[in-house]
């Protein structure tokens, strides 16, 4: 299956939203596309998962390696996923404490638009 990636801007936010599977095949098209938006200077960055089907452990380091790029420029990377299963992988993981998840594009802007990287640091582990 293809991975789509469509890039939209929410209230000085980059919104990534990822549609297909995320797994060894295409984590390398979705990773280029991360850096790409770095190198464009985008360093608040909201994913959303709302339209995978699959993730598996490159998916994850995929997630983890944005957001390690995105922190060492003061930026934050920001997940949206509501899906049961997809959730599991990040509980499962313990990314839940890495990674800041919402249940909606618009709340994860206004959280990120309301807090400071340094206010949300304190709620999860730095990777």
């Amino acid at each position: 299956m293809d991975l789509g990636l469509d890039v939209s801007e929410r209230g000085g936010f980059a919104v990534l939203s990822v549609h297909g599977e995320v797994d060894v095949y295409t984590a390398p098209k979705f990773r280029e596309r991360l850096i790409e938006l770095v190198t464009e200077g985008k360093h608040q960055i909201v994913v959303d998962l709302e339209g995978v089907d699959f993730l598996d452990s490159t998916g994850l380091g995929v997630l983890v390696g944005g957001l390690k790029r995105l922190r060492s420029h003061d930026g934050d990377l920001l997940l949206v996923c509501t899906q049961s299963r997809i959730l599991k992988v990040f509980e499962i993981t313990g990314l839940t404490k890495v990674f800041s998840i919402h249940e909606s594009v618009d709340e994860a802007t206004g959280v990120a638009s309301g807090a400071t990287t340094e206010d949300r640091a304190g709620d999860s582990a730095d990777v």
